[in-house]
């Protein structure tokens, strides 16, 4: 069960997050919406600084604020 054993681990530190790619918790990029939150441990600590710095941005890809392009829409807020 649960993936031949790759999920024990994630299940084990995360038991209440539920994305459709886990194995992206932890991997060095921040990610937004669902892998955010408390239950996925803010994106396994990888959204820990950036929501410091920006608490109220909500947007899908947060790990593209500040990298040297400027996208509209929900980036290009105060919260951003």
């Amino acid at each position: 069960g649960w993936d031949g054993g790759d999920c024990t681990e994630l299940n084990a530190k995360y038991p209440d997050c539920k994305v459709d790619a886990p194995y992206l918790i932890g991997d060095g990029e921040c990610y937004g919406r669902e892998y955010n939150t408390e239950e996925c441990g803010w994106d396994g600590g990888d959204c820990t600084e950036l929501n410091a710095k920006y608490p109220d941005c909500k947007v899908d890809a947060p790990y593209l604020i500040g990298d040297g392009e400027c996208y509209g829409r929900e980036y290009n807020t105060e919260e951003c």
